[in-house]
């Protein structure tokens, strides 16, 4: 197991390693963290530096002074060099399996990362924030804290995202606006044809809290990322450019 980890490394107390974990020179890991199987964290990463909150301590846990709610990174998630990962405040700060944090990328306290997410080179998630899985991040995006953004949604390089966003739409632009529907996310996620088409429907038709009950349960993402978009509480959602030629 620890072949993998560079001797640059710096990784303090509280730490518990999954099998096949690979840290890479420079980088600083620090606790509590849960690192799971597989995971890769790159050269010059920073993960589990105490939340940017004034009214809590910033301690020292490279001193074993361990305070907060922790960072997990799933297994066979990629961390790459540069990136800047917070410890929760309430919630360990979470990086969902195989979702992929990249260079100069930050997620700050408490964000919870889905599965299978890709945030790109320089992209900043604030606080609070909830991301579902499949969701992609272009480069530089910026995500105001305490937003949710939706199973499968696709966020266009250098977009200010400050409202909610639904599953599958993509988003983009300043102001960001919804301005399309992630056809291409959906059938990679093996949505089939007629919910695909149903979804573009309902959202061109301004339906963005479509309901789950007439959806199959077994089998379906959609249903799954429809019932988590519901579950997430008041909701304000991004303002929608849509037609239905897109």
């Amino acid at each position: 197991m620890t072949e993998r980890i560079s001797p640059a490394a710096f990784v303090g107390e509280g730490i518990t390693l999954g099998s096949n974990v690979t840290i890479g020179p420079g980088a600083v890991v620090l606790g509590p963290c849960v690192i799971d199987d597989g995971a890769w964290i790159g050269p010059g990463a920073q993960i589990g530096a105490p939340p940017e909150m004034s009214n809590l301590q910033q301690n020292a846990a490279w001193a074993g002074d361990l305070q907060h709610a922790g960072v997990r990174i799933g297994a066979g998630a990629v961390i790459r060099e540069g990136a800047v990962i917070h410890q929760g405040s309430y919630r360990e700060t979470t990086v969902g399996a195989r979702s992929w944090v990249l260079n100069r990328a930050y997620l700050a306290h408490d964000v919870l990362l889905g599965e299978d997410a890709t945030v790109s080179a320089g992209v900043s998630v604030g606080g609070h924030c909830v991301i579902g899985d499949r969701v992609n991040l272009g480069m530089n995006a910026v995500v105001h804290q305490r937003t949710v953004l939706g199973h499968g949604a696709m966020i266009g390089m250098g977009t200010p995202v400050t409202r909610d966003v639904p599953p599958f739409t993509k988003v983009f632009g300043s102001p960001a606006r919804i301005r399309g529907v992630n056809t291409v996310g959906m059938e990679r996620a093996g949505i089939p044809a007629e919910q695909r088409d149903a979804l573009v429907e309902a959202y061109t038709a301004g339906e963005f809290f479509v309901t789950a009950a007439n959806l199959p349960e077994t089998l379906s993402e959609l249903h799954a990322a429809l019932v988590w978009w519901q579950r997430q509480g008041d909701l304000r959602v991004t303002v929608a450019e849509l037609t239905r030629t897109q």
